[in-house]
């Protein structure tokens, strides 16, 4: 599903996500991840969702987006072949291939945001989490991203997506809160 989850800034949206993510510790409530009760289980958490921040500079760790995107891949202790094959195929999913070798600072907004997307992808998480994929992207990026987003989705990947911006997917989402 794609569920949009809206709201004043200020009101909780990012620290929602983290909590969520694992990334904040929960004091009440319960978190279900396919139907499993993940609450007490951060790592697991940490493991099974992907979160692509506001700032996707904030998530660019190497010198490549190739090597970017095996950062995660080595954390895991995956075997090369498994890192190149997802690596390949997140690249090849997101049509960036022709960067595959260049430096992520000096991707435009659009592509770095498409970066810190794949590097997501390439941990191949059941839910993907989105704070504000849409700030500080011109109109033409906005559009190549929400339509990566719906792609995506249509794939099989669930989705939600925070931002106080409802007017760039009420149409496309499936919830809104």
């Amino acid at each position: 599903s794609f569920t949009f989850l809206g709201g004043r800034n200020g009101a909780g949206k990012s620290a929602l996500l983290r909590i969520i993510k694992g990334l904040y510790p929960i004091t009440t409530g319960k978190i279900f991840l396919n139907g499993s009760d993940v609450t007490a289980k951060a790592k697991h958490r940490l493991r099974e969702i992907g979160l692509v921040f506001q700032d996707a500079d904030a998530q660019i760790v190497g010198q490549s987006v190739e090597k970017d995107l095996r950062f995660g891949l080595e954390n895991l202790s995956l075997p090369l072949a498994e890192q190149n094959m997802r690596i390949d195929e997140v690249l090849s999913l997101l049509g960036m291939e022709a960067i595959r070798h260049q430096n992520p600072y000096t991707l435009s907004g659009g592509e770095k945001r498409k970066l810190a997307i794949a590097g997501v992808l390439v941990m191949q998480p059941s839910l993907i989490l989105l704070d504000e994929p849409f700030a500080n992207l011109d109109y033409p990026s906005v559009v190549s991203t929400l339509t990566l987003l719906l792609d995506l989705q249509k794939r099989g990947h669930t989705i939600l997506l925070v931002s106080h911006e409802i007017e760039k997917c009420l149409a496309h989402a499936d919830h809104l809160l």
